[in-house]
């Protein structure tokens, strides 16, 4: 069992900012995400990683770097959940189209079902679960939610209660044998 599971949230891009869905479109940083990612090091440092794990994403990478990190294994089992249709939308303009639709109920068309991000998540910690030590995951905010989520035996669509803001950590533990959540800093 690892010691510590460490979810880190890429820093600010410019649609991060403005709150629409970005999961194949390869956004860098803005100077802000940068200053975000930068500032991640000293809270990261604390921890004695054995793996580092990164989305093949352009962001998710970059925050990577910036917090100190280099020897960095892509895992695309980390990219964001497949807005399909919805990419480049905001939550506000599809349910305009869509009047009740939810992302973690409905998925995208075209995208992912939330069975489909759980699934993907479920083989990622099947392997990070066989690390003795410190993981750190270095990846997007939905994705994330659905780890956390998974993590502690609970849906895909139940990371829709767990809010994981821009370059935020989120550290997954054991209490005992029982998986649980350790903390988040927004």
């Amino acid at each position: 069992m690892p010691a510590h599971v460490v979810l880190i949230r890429h820093g600010e891009t410019a649609w991060s900012l403005t709150g629409q869905h970005t999961s194949h479109t390869d956004l860098p940083l803005t100077a802000h995400g940068e200053a975000q990612a930068q500032a991640l090091a000293p809270l990261l440092a604390r921890y004695s990683f054995a793996r580092v794990l990164s989305s093949p994403r352009r962001r998710a990478l970059e925050t990577a770097r910036l917090a100190g990190f280099d020897d960095i294994e892509i895992k695309a089992d980390l990219a964001e959940w497949d807005y399909g249709e919805y990419e480049g939308r905001t939550t506000a303009d599809i349910v305009a189209d869509r009047p009740g639709w939810s992302l973690w109920r409905d998925g995208a068309p075209g995208g992912e079902h939330p069975s489909d991000i759980g699934a993907r998540v479920d083989r990622l910690l099947a392997e990070v679960r066989e690390v003795n030590r410190d993981v750190a995951l270095f990846g997007h905010g939905h994705c994330l939610r659905v780890v956390g989520a998974r993590w502690v035996g609970l849906a895909p669509e139940d990371g829709a209660r767990l809010l994981l803001p821009p370059a935020s950590i989120f550290v997954l533990g054991y209490e005992r044998e029982t998986p649980v959540v350790m903390a988040w800093t927004p």
